[in-house]
């Protein structure tokens, strides 16, 4: 049976609360929740002084994953209003929205993404109008970047997979290697073409490779060597999408 408490401790000026589960586990473990939730699990045989010791050893992480998940949260889509100055990355670029009186559209034009309307107040129709063109967004964006790199993959006897786009709250990617089809994050479209690249690239290689062995590893470092530079910067994009 699981047991939880409420536990704290204090990392310099920051106050760190976090959920401390006791289950049978070997080593003490740590997860943030998107929610900004901090769960720890941990043995009940293991001191509980030990326990906020290891998760003040890890405070900055900590606090640096709770402050990426609080930006995150401030474009979310509940919160979105779509008013002026509004930011959109797009390709890692980041855009700014005009929200203008006209005939429903969407375009792109510079640093700017002009969204028109007949009732500029109107949220839902707002939302509507930036889901189909994002929507658009990545699948031109994504098509292209797949068609560039494919030939790579065709000269080891891959066939070009079919790709699908949807939300997904925890993955950039997946690989149905046995349907042949990838499918991207929508979220994917505001990082930077690198970033899209190395994904695509990722799975892909699931094609030759299903699981993430050392062999999986070192084919894509054959095809993408600096692989894990533009992984860390997709990991620091900013979650800011229609």
């Amino acid at each position: 049976m699981v047991k939880e408490s409420v536990r704290t401790v204090n990392f310099g000026s920051a106050e760190i609360q976090y959920i401390l589960e006791r289950k049978k586990v070997k080593n003490i473990n740590l997860r943030i929740k998107r929610d900004g939730t901090v769960k720890v699990s941990a043995a009940s045989f293991v001191p509980a002084k030990r326990i906020d010791e290891f998760v003040l050893s890890k405070g900055e992480f900590i606090l640096s994953a709770l402050e990426k998940f609080s930006q995150r949260a401030e474009f979310s889509e509940s919160s979105r209003k779509y008013e002026d100055g509004d930011s959109v990355y797009i390709m890692g670029m980041r855009l700014y929205l005009k929200v203008l009186p006209g005939k429903p559209a969407v375009e792109a034009d510079g640093g700017y993404i002009y969204l028109t309307l007949k009732d500029t107040d109107d949220i839902e129709k707002k939302k509507r109008l930036m889901e189909k063109f994002w929507n658009e967004q990545c699948t031109l964006n994504f098509e292209k970047i797949l068609d560039e790199i494919y030939p790579i993959f065709s000269k080891m006897g891959i066939d070009k997979p079919e790709l699908r786009i949807r939300k997904m709250e925890s993955r950039w990617g997946s690989c149905a290697y046995r349907k042949g089809i990838i499918t991207l994050n929508k979220r994917l479209l505001a990082a930077p073409r690198e970033c899209i690249e190395y994904v695509i690239v990722h799975e892909m290689c699931h094609f030759i490779h299903p699981d993430h062995s050392k062999q999986f590893h070192n084919l894509v470092a054959s095809i993408m060597p600096d692989w894990k530079e533009r992984k860390n910067i997709l990991e620091k994009t900013p979650q800011c999408w229609y």
